[in-house]
């Protein structure tokens, strides 16, 4: 992040200028989360969309709420007027009640008065992150999740895992001295979430699917995607809010969100690619679908990095994540896990990916460039510890609840179709009298 929210000498023309880009970033990352609705809505079972997609409104509803109330807080204590009051932990997570219902964003007069919309727009940015990274666990346990207990483990998972890493990751500004403790201290680069969205996600959602367990008749080929306009449209969506997901992740308007923004165009091009490559030799046909979990994959793998690569290095990642997310997401049957929708296969591996590759081919950071192993390492580390972290807080919440509350629909329910059984409706009405 390139601007200090509170930096009184900043001038009011560039202040309004990167604030106007933060709320227009903001509206495109929020599309994103209506866009994995309708990506995983197309591929699970006609029987399922509405859980499906409820799943991804229901997190857009309750983040939003938690965020406002003390999410920010806790994932940016930097950002706090009163720093006295900012951490609950330092380096690790921020105090809650700091900035409750960001009240003290409002406050004319004081520190931070003079860059108040900087500072709204910001924390209005970050919303739309947390909202989605929930939203991409739910693809991992489609088509046997009952909603109800999937909003309780939204709630408590966002709240002990999403906001803790947040402030491990992304609270760090350009001459801060303060801040999360794996870019301040560790020294990682992750620019716009390839730890704290996806690989946290990836976690999250390989833990939920142990947790639930394997769907009825689990096997490779069990199922089709019902609707595959739906899920194109769906990568569509989000390839068009990732824009705003990567170049916003600059918080201004410069050379380095320039370069985020070439990044997200070339690397989820090249994945697409290599997806496509990948799938003709292996299956013999290249398909619509794959072309979708490539760009997605490649997005994926971009984000950590679209700071840091020149578009050349950029497509190289893409054509790499692409071929390799494409072979890893039979992993699941190898391995017996069940994720419905790849979150292990394309946003676990295609975080890590790109997460390590900023270690080798960074600009001015990584091996190529040094000689050196050191940005790798501090890569690798960071990964480590947000999936160690995810998995195990994921894990247990999600076993608590399976054993309280009953996080899976009963196996009749499952065959029957979710969507009738948890929220009374049927995705295609074919009665002639409704049609």
């Amino acid at each position: 992040m390139a601007p200090t929210l509170f930096d009184a000498t900043t001038d009011a023309i560039t202040v309004n200028l990167n604030s106007l880009w933060l709320i227009v970033a903001a509206a495109l990352v929020l599309l994103m989360t209506p866009g994995v609705a309708f990506f995983y809505g197309g591929m699970v079972r006609a029987k399922s969309v509405i859980s499906m997609m409820m799943m991804s409104f229901g997190a857009i509803a309750l983040v939003a709420v938690l965020w406002v109330l003390y999410g920010f807080s806790m994932a940016f204590p930097s950002s706090t007027p009163d720093q006295a009051n900012a951490w609950l932990i330092h380096g690790v997570v921020g105090n809650p009640f700091a900035n409750a219902g960001l009240i003290p964003l409002l406050t004319k007069g004081g520190a931070g008065a003079e860059n108040n919309l900087n500072a709204l727009a910001f924390a209005g940015f970050q919303a739309t992150f947390a909202i989605i990274t929930v939203a991409l666990i739910s693809g991992a346990i489609a088509d046997r999740a009952r909603f109800g207990t999937w909003m309780v483990f939204a709630g408590v998972w966002v709240t002990l895992v999403y906001f803790p890493v947040a402030c491990w990751v992304f609270d760090f500004t350009a001459g801060n001295t303060d801040g999360g403790f794996i870019v301040h201290n560790l020294g990682v680069n992750d620019f716009a979430g390839g730890t704290a969205v996806h690989i946290n996600a990836g976690a999250a959602g390989l833990a939920l699917a142990i947790v639930l367990g394997k769907r009825v008749g689990f096997a490779k080929g069990m199922s089709k995607p019902h609707n595959v306009p739906l899920t194109l449209l769906g990568a569509s969506l989000l390839w068009f809010g990732w824009f705003g997901f990567n170049a916003g992740s600059e918080a201004a308007v410069d050379g380095v969100a320039a370069l985020a923004w070439i990044n997200t165009l070339a690397a989820p091009a090249a994945a697409t690619l290599g997806w496509l490559i990948v799938e003709r030799i292996k299956d013999g046909k290249a398909t619509s679908i794959g072309a979708a979990s490539g760009a997605v994959a490649g997005l994926v793998a971009i984000t950590p990095a679209c700071n840091i690569l020149t578009p050349f290095w950029g497509m190289v990642l893409g054509l790499i994540v692409g071929a390799v997310c494409a072979l890893s997401i039979d992993l699941k049957w190898r391995l017996g896990f069940d994720d419905s929708l790849d979150v292990v296969g394309i946003h676990f591996v295609g975080g890590w990916i790109g997460t390590l590759y900023i270690g080798i081919f960074g600009s001015g950071i990584g091996l190529i460039d040094t000689g050196s192993f050191k940005q790798l390492g501090a890569q690798a580390l960071g990964a480590l510890i947000v999936s160690v972290y995810s998995f195990a807080l994921a894990f247990a919440i999600g076993w608590v609840l399976e054993r309280t509350m009953g996080f899976r629909v009963k196996n009749e329910e499952e065959v029957a179709g979710v969507d009738l059984s948890v929220h009374g409706e049927e995705s295609y009405a074919l009665d002639p009298q409704t049609v």
